[in-house]
């Protein structure tokens, strides 16, 4: 496995809405080290899509085992073909399943954003197709929104050819990476609570920053998504002044995913 000084946190939890509509989380993630690096995805299925977490999740993983494998060819991150190759791996892959299920599947299942890392002990690389969010060292990035709330899925590729490619993000030299957030679009969301209240404790959400500051999320596997599963818990509180209960309900509406690297202490 990967010796490279970083530890991860991952979760997903689903949205509000989509809980309500009763779908299900069409959010996926996914990440992996090997002897050459580590990389890591997350992908959020087309809303629209009938079975869109299921193109979601296996994107996600295609992503990942596609970037290890160029990895493992010896393919550097920071060359042109990097990102072009994987891209075009993923593409195949995704034409396979339509293949298989029918064009349909296409616009059903296979629609889906994605924001990935790839992280060596030389560089690591940032990379999207579609919406999302991202934040190296602190520094936050948004991805979208974009026109009529239609972000460029890789699978577009499938009806035109070189319609949408896999976007280069950051390039960075590893030594320089303290902290890495992938997130999808509703990690946005996210961001934009930091002042809120977390609905069954007087508490405010508090900034991005805690997911690669605080060393719970590292310590304890399950803390994040006990973190997110909170700030998206419905509870009730009483409103003496009106004598009622008052039902508060979750603040996450999107179904929300986050990958998280920081860099461990004491290691270069």
């Amino acid at each position: 496995m990967s010796s490279l000084p970083f530890e991860l946190a991952a979760a997903t939890v689903m949205g509000r809405e989509h809980a309500r509509a009763g779908r299900n989380n069409q959010d996926a993630l996914w990440a992996r080290a090997s002897e050459h690096g580590l990389a890591a995805v997350v992908a959020d299925g087309c809303g629209s899509g009938a079975q869109s977490e299921l193109g979601a999740q296996l994107g996600a993983r295609r992503v990942v085992e596609g970037a290890l494998s160029l990895l493992g060819q010896q393919v550097p991150v920071d060359s042109p073909g990097f990102l072009q190759r994987l891209g075009a791996d993923v593409l195949c892959f995704l034409q396979a399943l339509s293949g298989e299920l029918g064009q349909r599947a296409i616009g059903e299942a296979l629609l889906f954003t994605l924001v990935g890392a790839v992280v060596t002990p030389e560089h690591t690389l940032v990379f999207s197709a579609g919406d999302g969010l991202w934040a190296l060292n602190g520094s936050v990035h948004r991805l979208g929104p974009f026109p009529g709330n239609a972000p460029p899925y890789l699978a577009y590729g499938l009806l035109k050819p070189g319609a949408v490619s896999l976007q280069a993000q950051a390039l960075r030299r590893t030594e320089e990476v303290d902290s890495l957030l992938l997130g999808t679009d509703g990690v946005c969301d996210l961001e934009g609570l930091a002042a809120a209240r977390v609905p069954e404790r007087d508490e405010p959400v508090g900034p991005l920053s805690q997911f690669w500051s605080d060393d719970r999320f590292f310590s304890n596997p399950d803390a994040l998504r006990r973190r997110l599963a909170l700030l998206n818990r419905e509870a009730v509180r009483a409103d003496f002044s009106a004598q009622r209960l008052v039902r508060v309900p979750g603040l996450l509406s999107d179904d929300t995913t986050l990958v998280v690297l920081r860099r461990r202490q004491g290691r270069a």
